[in-house]
């Protein structure tokens, strides 16, 4: 049986299958918690929000109780509505000087970003801030990817080139002179300040065949909110393959007094985003993104996006991913106004799933 306290001395039971509240006299740990501890952390989306208030509204999650970080690195919106996109790389720096944040970012090495600029970039963070800082390293898209005027590859190709770029950065990080002649180009590249062990390398992946690839070279996998038979494959096609490491979920969420407005706040910000591969990754521009978001009804949304004014079912809906088998659940609240999600869920929803910090690396423990 998993039991979970909430504030009232309720228990959330999960036995047999059967899930839901339940009044019971029973002791309790100090935290409140039976069962699989999760980390619960904050997503920071630079494309929607501008980096100064984004680092106060991270600095607000970790008060409210929310664990951990985690950041994406666009150089371009989903949506002129969103009309944002500061960068990553700076605002890492600053978030993770001004909390105790341990803290995560994708990244698509190979063609914006070369191998050895990202080898330092993470090199840099993780001697500043030892144990707290990962790296998913994902094939990217072309919204982003095609400032450099070079041409998007295939799928294929994309793969392949992730692949040298992992090694390269790998090698780097470990402190060896690099030379790579492939999809890539390295010339004697060296990393002169190394951190005091590798950070975590994480497999971003949506369908089960990329997360069994990735088991070959992750350090972790991380994924985003997909129906639960989908999620299951995912995971288990990476443990399978001999996948290793942290199961992280990104959950795409909406929170708002009522419904009707949870569901606008997603529709306006968020329709955009309810396409599967290869949408994401092949189109260009975000004007052609938005031409194709018209036609998405709200209730399309809300099959991405978790959509609720009630904190209790925001609460069961991560306890669910949490009795999946989720180490890490990183909450995208997809609207641009954050204070109040972070307020209403560090004090109805958080103290529910009892988070708790990430482990160190072994290295560090």
């Amino acid at each position: 049986m998993r039991l979970r306290q909430d504030l009232s001395g309720r228990l959330w039971t999960g036995d047999n299958g059967v899930a839901g509240w339940v009044d019971v006299d029973v002791s309790l740990p100090q935290n409140g918690y039976y069962g699989h501890m999760t980390v619960i952390g904050f997503h920071c989306s630079h494309e929607q929000i501008n980096p100064a208030q984004l680092l106060r509204d991270v600095q607000r999650a970790e008060q409210a109780g929310f664990t951990a970080g985690m950041s994406s690195d666009h150089i371009s919106p989903w949506s002129v509505r969103q009309g944002e996109s500061g960068f990553a790389w700076s605002f890492l720096g600053a978030a993770l000087a001004t909390t105790d944040l341990p803290f995560g970012v994708v990244n698509s090495p190979g063609q914006r970003y070369h191998p050895a600029v990202i080898a330092q970039a993470i090199a840099t963070l993780a001697q500043m801030f030892p144990g707290r800082f990962w790296a998913a390293l994902g094939s990217g898209e072309a919204s982003n990817e095609r400032v450099t005027g070079d041409v998007w590859p295939r799928k294929d190709v994309r793969d392949q080139r992730l692949l040298e770029c992992v090694s390269v950065i790998r090698r780097l990080l470990q402190g060896e002179e690099v030379t790579h002649e492939g999809l890539v180009h390295v010339n004697r590249a060296r990393l002169w300040t190394l951190p005091a062990s590798t950070p975590d390398l994480v497999g971003p992946a949506v369908t089960p065949e990329t997360a069994a690839r990735h088991a070959a070279w992750a350090d972790g996998l991380i994924t985003v909110n997909q129906p639960q038979d989908i999620l299951r494959k995912v995971m288990g096609a990476y443990r399978e393959a001999g996948g290793r490491g942290p199961a992280r979920l990104q959950v795409h969420l909406s929170w708002a007094p009522t419904r009707d407005e949870a569901l606008a706040v997603a529709h306006h910000q968020w329709r955009n985003n309810v396409f599967a591969p290869p949408v994401s990754w092949d189109i260009e521009t975000v004007e052609a993104f938005d031409v194709i978001g018209e036609a998405v009804s709200p209730e399309r949304v809300a099959q991405s996006v978790r959509i609720s004014s009630d904190l209790g079912q925001h609460a069961q809906w991560l306890h669910e991913y949490i009795e999946q088998g989720w180490d890490e659940l990183y909450l995208h609240f997809v609207g641009q106004h954050q204070a109040d999600f972070i307020d209403a869920f560090g004090e109805h929803v958080l103290p529910q799933l009892a988070p708790t910090t990430p482990q160190p690396s072994a290295a560090l423990a």
